[in-house]
């Protein structure tokens, strides 16, 4: 698994499909080039103090290192989207939300995309 480092990637993913969670929210987006699973974590300056940032993202890094790597597409991207919940929420419980908003995400057609059409 890799990460995602650049904005164009997040950018990418936003207009993906997306399942909400109570700690976190997880864009998804399949790409057709063959590569391996990215991964990007993303943490917005509302939800605390650079140490609370810090504090979500290192949790939202550790639960995809726990969690199966058949548990996501492959050659896709993925970026998770801290919240404030993610703080206090039991690990366990985030864990569990994770693969349920995972699996929820394979059951998406794989050509959703939350662009607007273009006019002719």
């Amino acid at each position: 698994m890799d990460r995602l480092r650049q904005r164009a990637d997040f950018l990418a993913v936003a207009n993906g499909p997306r399942m909400n969670g109570p700690a976190f929210v997880v864009q998804s987006r399949v790409r057709g080039d063959g590569g391996e699973i990215r991964v990007g974590f993303t943490v917005t300056r509302k939800v605390g103090t650079a140490t609370e940032r810090n504090r979500v993202r290192r949790r939202l890094r550790e639960l995809v290192k726990r969690l199966d790597a058949g548990s996501m597409r492959p050659h896709s991207d993925y970026v998770l989207v801290g919240r404030r919940a993610a703080l206090t929420r039991d690990f366990a419980a985030m864990l569990d939300d994770l693969r349920s908003a995972l699996h929820r995400l394979d059951r998406q057609p794989l050509n959703v995309s939350r662009q607007k059409p273009q006019p002719n």
